[in-house]
């Protein structure tokens, strides 16, 4: 820990005497079509360099109250257009037709590809750490984070192994699988993905499957009437260790889904109350 923080401590003396501020040239308007990267400006303490975002940014509340440029999907090119950005934060899930026609007229677009698990989400904060001018302030949460989740996965070695299913969709089941961030919380908590198959972070999957396997606990991302829907199917199933012990948990989406390295210790924490409700 003294190592660590001692570097970190180095790096920012080194950035401090080397690079002249008036090189840096960071964006003062920025529109962010990620829920994420608009959630992570305003933990950078940035959202007063946030003039536009996506009707799904919501948090925090403040977000709210920003110039909407349409969803995750589709997108304003007028609005955007109207609102001078100087750069716009992107992601695969906009279309590429859309993203060009920005390009060409001269607006610059960043793509942050998808974080698959905890390691992108924090190279992904760091990135845009980078973009904004605030390396020193995302490597110093990088660095807090990291530890804390180091602690975490310290102690849950100690805790015995529970076999888990998540499930993430439904019509068809979705489930997450081996190299998707919700199998880190999963095994960082020191349990099991029953789904470690799949060459895809995100993979169809069927209730025999699952009851063939036989989870200790089952985990529903939240979707609404359907979550709990979904959780009254299961309940059917009597035969399933997770129906004859109630395990059976309905989880908030936006925080199992789309974690920012922030709230991803904090669900990590929600992970292991939820799998070892005696956890201290």
């Amino acid at each position: 820990m003294f190592f660590r923080n001692s570097l970190a401590l180095f790096f920012r003396i080194v950035l401090f005497l080397f690079i002249p501020f008036c090189a840096y040239g960071y964006p003062e308007r920025i529109i962010s079509l990620s829920p994420v990267l608009t959630e992570e400006l305003y933990v950078l303490g940035a959202e007063d360099s946030l003039v536009g975002c996506t009707i799904y940014c919501s948090r925090p509340a403040e977000a709210k109250n920003k110039e909407k440029v349409g969803t995750v999907i589709e997108i304003n090119l007028e609005k955007i257009i109207s609102l001078k950005p100087d750069v716009v934060l992107s992601t695969p899930l906009v279309s590429r037709k859309s993203k060009e026609k920005l390009k060409n007229l001269g607006i610059k677009i960043i793509d942050f590809p998808a974080a698959k698990n905890f390691s992108g989400i924090c190279d992904q904060f760091l990135e845009l750490g980078k973009i904004i001018g605030k390396e020193l302030l995302t490597g110093d949460i990088i660095l807090k984070v990291k530890d804390e989740v180091a602690a975490i996965k310290k102690k849950a070695k100690s805790l015995p192994n529970l076999k888990v299913f998540v499930q993430v969709g439904e019509k068809p089941l979705i489930t997450a699988a081996k190299g998707s961030f919700i199998n880190d919380f999963i095994e960082f908590a020191g349990s099991i993905n029953i789904v470690k198959d799949s060459k895809d972070a995100y993979t169809r999957y069927s209730r025999e499957k699952v009851i063939r396997d036989n989870p200790d606990v089952i985990i529903i991302a939240s979707m609404g009437i359907e979550g709990v829907k979904e959780k009254e199917i299961w309940q059917r199933y009597k035969t399933l260790e997770a129906v004859k012990n109630n395990r059976i948990y309905i989880i908030d989406s936006n925080l199992f889904c789309s974690p920012t390295p922030i709230t991803f210790v904090e669900t990590l924490n929600v992970i292991v109350r939820i799998l070892y409700p005696n956890y201290e």
